[in-house]
This record gives structure tokens, C-alpha cells and sequence, in this order.
């Protein structure tokens, strides 16, 4: 006989952790990401700016320079619409936890009664 033991079998459990709330983002994990795109258009404004004036002054290109100074306008206006809207609820795959039907409840369990 030789020595050795079993074979150990893999689990093929799932180990992705488990949602157990419905619970969204705390209110200031929220406004932190809404204030963050706030400044990131606001701050993109001011490259649409002095883009506009290098390429007028350096290539005499207006129609070009107008056109980057259209698209810096609107920027203050979307930063604001975006920033006080609400993110959708995300529709993903979530990890929940789910009885199943071998559960120790649903088992039939011999009982033993005592006299």
C-alpha cells in the first residue's frame, strides 16, 4: 500500500463577496464625485480659452478659434446641470445572498424525542 492521503476536491463556491443592503453611496461619497466633475469642466473652460486665442494669434485661423470658443460656452452650463443631478442607480450583476434549497431548514432532520 502506499502512502498518501485523498484527494482534495476544489470548492466551486463563489467567492465574490456578498451584497447584503440596497443601501446607495453615502450622500457625501456623492457630492465629493459631483463637486470633482464640477471642477474637472469648469477647469477645461480655461485650456478652450487660451487654445482659442493661441490659434488666432499664432495661424490667423478665426473660424477655428470660434469654434473653440463655442465649445468653452456652454461648459459653465453643463458643469451646473451635471453637478446637481443625481446618478442614475447603476443596473449591475450583484452578488447576493440566496437561500438554497439543501439550507439546514428545508432538510428533513430525524428527531429524536426522549421519554
Amino acid at each position: 500500500m502506499g502512502i498518501g492521503g485523498s484527494v482534495v476536491n476544489i470548492s466551486h463556491r463563489d467567492d465574490t463577496p456578498v451584497l447584503i443592503t440596497e443601501a446607495q453611496p453615502s450622500m457625501d461619497d456623492e457630492q465629493a464625485t459631483r463637486r470633482r466633475r464640477y471642477a474637472i469642466m469648469m477647469a477645461s473652460r480655461i485650456p478652450c480659452l487660451i487654445g482659442a486665442v493661441v490659434v488666432f494669434q499664432v495661424w490667423q485661423l478665426w473660424w477655428l478659434a470660434l469654434i473653440i470658443l463655442a465649445i468653452s460656452i456652454p461648459l459653465p452650463w453643463m458643469a451646473v446641470l451635471i453637478a446637481n443631478d443625481r446618478p442614475v442607480r447603476k443596473s449591475e450583476h450583484v452578488n447576493r445572498f440566496r437561500r438554497s434549497h439543501r439550507s439546514i431548514e428545508s432538510s428533513g432532520h430525524r428527531v429524536i424525542e426522549s421519554t
